[in-house]
């Protein structure tokens, strides 16, 4: 039988974390500020969502939409400072303007993290070229790479910009070098972005495990809650 799926479910406050957990999310994704496409939470939400449920919560390091990182300081004093509140699970994941990694920027905040478990972000998707993202983030955190930049052990990717109707057969092949250890595709595939239902019995039979919805969750919309029974409805799925 095969091991557990993971479901991750994006929270915004401690509402939509009871709720996510109630409906049996595995791992939370704290964001803030959907309209920016989420962003890094205040401190004291990350406080109230960690008092208020028992689960792993990976918190975004992002300060504007799109996929450049900005003032690198104020992230890494964002970082220093969610790790003093507890944060021990992160997002990151910045790009150059010419569609390559911006592995300073990468470095910089994963640093200050100090080897704390960290996911990429979608940013893969608008990547210039994902395969040669993969490996120059492999070299980053090798275990003989720089100091303190390590942790990374998740990919979040729909495959393609557009989600993961376009990107099915992206993630499906992606999955395949994953299960054959090649260079640069150790990370685990988090699948989301335009995720329905529908998608799973492709992805589960490749052997993809682990997935994240945001909206999905929503079934009244971003200015409702999670819904627990919606999440509920994907662990049934999953299971």
């Amino acid at each position: 039988m095969s091991k557990r799926a993971l479901l991750e479910v994006i929270a915004l406050d401690p509402e939509d974390a009871v709720a996510a957990q109630a409906g049996g999310a595995d791992r939370l994704e704290l964001v803030t500020d959907m309209a920016a496409d989420g962003l890094t939470p205040p401190r004291a939400v990350f406080a109230a969502i960690r008092a208020a449920v028992d689960i792993p919560l990976r918190v975004m390091l992002r300060h504007a939409d799109g996929f450049a990182a900005g003032d690198v300081d104020a992230l890494r004093a964002d970082a220093a400072a969610l790790r003093a509140e507890g944060a021990d699970e992160f997002v990151l994941g910045f790009l150059a303007p010419d569609g390559r990694p911006d592995l300073d920027a990468v470095q910089a905040v994963a640093e200050a993290i100090d080897g704390c478990r960290w996911t990429f972000h979608r940013a893969i998707d608008r990547a210039a070229d994902r395969d040669a993202l993969r490996k120059e983030l492999a070299g980053l955190t090798a275990a003989d790479g720089p100091p303190g930049v390590a942790g990374l052990d998740t990919i979040l990717t729909a495959g393609a910009a557009q989600g993961v109707d376009d990107g099915l057969a992206t993630l499906l092949a992606e999955q395949s070098r994953t299960a054959a250890a090649e260079p640069g595709y150790a990370p685990r595939i988090l699948v989301g972005g335009g995720l329905g239902l529908g998608h799973l019995p492709a992805l589960r039979a490749a052997g993809l495990d682990a997935f994240h919805i945001g909206g999905a969750a929503r079934p009244a919309g971003w200015s409702a809650p999670v819904d627990a029974e919606a999440v509920r409805e994907w662990r049934r799925a999953l299971d």
